[in-house]
């Protein structure tokens, strides 16, 4: 095969992206395209062309790796192979596939002797059922249902929702620093850090990255915000940032709710992400009581 030319994320390419991602919906945050423009910097993203697809080439402290490339079903194959050839003989090295959903492991039918096919747990996505999220009715939620009841009667007359948009760009900066600043977490591959940078790039490019963006004032000050996106044939919403201020006692619960209720009123399942292995993550994000979780898988070439 002839070199490939690789090529960078750019805000002016979102439809023609759009396009490429609307070829399969195996459910994971990654098959979004919000996600790909959040995490572009975090995976130094570049992608390039074959008749069938787009194939993505990353990069990070540990060296090249790839994911599931945006064709369709039945050109998976073709595309896993090219992938393959471009970093055995363009990179010379062997093929590493992370975050591939089951149904294109399932396609792809790999040989043992060939490929390592490992299941990441701290990978997986969590997805509930949007009602629920909403109205968190019934036993399972009361916990929940509790802790937004006494944000409402703590901050009774001070507190507003509202969906956000372009504008609001400088005030959700603002806090996101002093969020940043508050949680000081320590994480070897810095992916706060590179979180923030994301989403300053998509609010830097919001005319020609379209996504959905609520936040809650308390007093007038921003003191949480969400963003997310919609798949329509999903009939689900992709919940990929929530910030709020840790000191207010029900204030995740009750941005994850409003947003949800404002932002995705068409919603009947709401994917939340996964949890990369943190354990304060796993343990808030099953204790929304997830319908399922969407296995993904890392494919490495022996």
């Amino acid at each position: 095969m002839g070199k490939r030319e690789l090529h960078e994320l750019k805000p002016i390419d979102y439809n023609m992206l759009k396009w490429y991602f609307s070829f399969r919906t195996p459910g994971t945050c990654e098959s979004v395209i919000l996600d790909s423009y959040l995490w572009k910097d975090y995976y130094n993203s570049k992608y390039y062309y074959n008749n069938k697809g787009l194939l993505w080439v990353f990069s990070n402290k540990d060296g090249y790796f790839t994911v599931i490339p945006l064709c369709k079903d039945e050109d998976l194959k073709m595309c896993f192979e090219d992938l393959r050839d471009y970093f055995n003989n363009e990179l010379g090295i062997k093929l590493k596939m992370y975050l591939v959903d089951e149904e294109a492991v399932e396609i792809l039918n790999l040989s043992d002797d060939e490929f390592d096919v490992v299941e990441e747990r701290d990978y997986f996505d969590y997805v509930y059922d949007a009602g629920k999220l909403k109205t968190l009715s019934g036993k399972a939620y009361h916990k929940k249902k509790n802790h937004v009841n006494a944000f409402l009667k703590a901050y009774d007359g001070r507190y507003e929702f509202k969906m956000l948009d372009c504008s609001n760009r400088p005030e959700v900066l603002d806090f996101l620093e002093t969020w940043k600043e508050e949680r000081a977490i320590v994480d070897e591959y810095n992916r706060v850090d590179y979180e923030s940078a994301g989403i300053k790039y998509i609010l830097d490019n919001c005319s020609m990255i379209p996504y959905q963006m609520g936040g809650v004032y308390i007093d007038g000050k921003l003191e949480a915000f969400s963003i997310g996106s919609y798949s329509k044939p999903e009939e689900t919403a992709y919940i990929h940032v929530e910030k709020a201020n840790p000191t207010i006692r029900g204030l995740y619960n009750f941005i994850n709710q409003q947003f949800l209720t404002h932002g995705f009123p068409n919603a009947t399942l709401v994917n939340r992400e996964d949890d990369m292995g943190l354990e304060g993550l796993r343990k808030a994000k099953l204790s929304y009581k997830p319908l399922h979780l969407v296995k993904k898988f890392n494919i490495i070439e022996r």
